[in-house]
């Protein structure tokens, strides 16, 4: 069995979040909320609270033992951009890409002996 949970339209890059993700990818869901929580990059805090939903997903919705619980499957796609222009010299634009991510977490139950 498997939970996920999902976090859409955040307005930060999928390139800084998935060097987070990378962190935690594989781990109990135990360790990587250590991890999350000691890691100083701005992903950390959103990751943190897609956590927590996944593994709440798993208790409630499957009935399945949050200590048990192991990130199996952990990505960020691109989201919309958004396009701003900014001025520059000699009456030129410059652009300015404002990009968001969909964060996606699944947690699975793996029995205690099978570590």
């Amino acid at each position: 069995m498997e939970a996920k949970a999902h976090l859409r339209y955040i307005r930060i890059s999928p390139r800084k979040v998935k060097i987070v993700l990378d962190l935690i990818r594989g781990k109990d869901t135990a360790a990587a909320m250590g991890i999350l929580k000691n890691t100083p990059k701005s992903a950390s805090e959103y990751l943190v609270k897609l956590l927590k939903s996944a593994c709440a997903n798993a208790e409630n919705n499957f009935g399945l033992d949050p200590r048990t619980l192991v990130i199996s499957e952990a990505f960020a796609n691109e989201g919309p951009t958004m396009r701003r222009f900014q001025p520059r010299a000699q009456g030129r634009a410059f652009q300015i890409r404002k990009r968001s991510s969909h964060i996606t977490v699944v947690v699975e139950s793996q029995k205690e002996g099978a570590k």
